[in-house]
């Protein structure tokens, strides 16, 4: 499995009665924060991620999505359902900027987290992006010849989901779950979000709710030569997005949605996208690609402590 190591991650800090664990799994680093009394749960924790990179990823060979982007028509599994599922449900309130269907660029064309190469600009006008080329019931799915399924805009924030659900069935009322750019929070935390022009934080605050999800999406992780060809692409005018060095987002909402929402508005026109982050439930914070930086109004009703460098 080809590890790709973010460089978004979302710094934490867990308290001196929290252990870690950390493993390399879903093309990431993840880590996961329990309190000393809980740490029986970690096995059980990694075990669902497993079950979620077996049933998600497009590199996976074991995966429903690796076989059916091969073989054009899959049996699904109950994740793989969920997550085309969700994924159905952010395209229509992302006004279709959250798209799966873009593998065919990512993948075919671009080959982001293999043997990465550039791409024309008629290669990339003649892709196939288009969503209902993808059908699917409870239990099977097939797509068109010419698309492919990436779910690497909202796995991870699924992940963390699964995760997290898990751990409240359990009764476990503090942990922190953070898989590369997707974090929750079970209890109230402190947070450093990452400055990819610095040593120091971007800015760092503490979330003032429990169960809270914090999803960033950047442009400056994974490209080819340049951030003018990474792999937050608009679907509909098939190129790389240039407004943003990078989205987070944080709120109640599911962590797949976060991701889905942070995915989808990195690849929105500049005033679009600010449009879009203000009709949801959550605060943003936004660094531009002038590196200006951005917070929501409503910012303090989700965290506080906050302090920006």
């Amino acid at each position: 499995m080809k590890i790709l190591i973010s460089c978004f991650l979302l710094f934490l800090s867990a308290n001196a009665q929290m252990q870690s664990r950390t493993k390399a799994l879903m093309g990431t680093f993840i880590t996961i924060s329990l309190q000393k009394n809980d740490k029986h749960y970690f096995n059980g924790a990694f075990s669902i991620l497993n079950n979620v990179d077996k049933s998600l990823s497009s590199y996976n060979k074991e995966s429903p999505i690796y076989r059916l982007n091969k073989n054009k028509k899959v049996q699904l599994n109950k994740y793989s359902y969920e997550a085309l599922y969700l994924s159905q449900i952010y395209y229509k309130k992302s006004h279709t900027y959250f798209n799966i269907a873009i593998g065919a660029i990512t993948k075919d064309l671009y080959r982001f987290g293999e043997e990465q190469r550039l791409v024309s600009k008629e290669a990339l006008l003649n892709s196939n992006s288009s969503f209902y080329d993808l059908e699917f019931t409870p239990t099977h799915a097939k797509i068109s010849k010419n698309i492919k399924i990436d779910l690497g805009g909202m796995g991870k924030g699924f992940g963390v989901d699964k995760v997290a659900e898990y751990l409240k069935k359990k009764s476990v009322s503090k942990a922190i779950i953070a898989l590369s750019g997707d974090i929750r929070c079970l209890h109230k935390c402190y947070i450093d979000i990452n400055d990819p022009f610095s040593e120091q934080p971007l800015i760092s605050f503490k979330t003032l709710k429990r169960d809270t999800g914090i999803s960033t999406s950047g442009n400056y992780n994974r490209y080819v030569e340049s951030t003018k060809n990474n792999h937050l692409i608009n679907p509909n005018t098939k190129t790389s997005q240039q407004n943003f060095i990078s989205i987070t987002l944080i709120s109640n909402l599911p962590s797949s949605a976060l991701d889905a929402y942070a995915t989808a508005s990195s690849v929105m026109p500049k005033t679009e996208a600010y449009d879009f982050l203000n009709s949801l439930n959550l605060a943003y914070i936004i660094l531009e690609n002038d590196k200006s930086l951005h917070m929501s109004d409503n910012l303090n009703l989700f965290v506080e402590n906050t302090r920006a460098k």
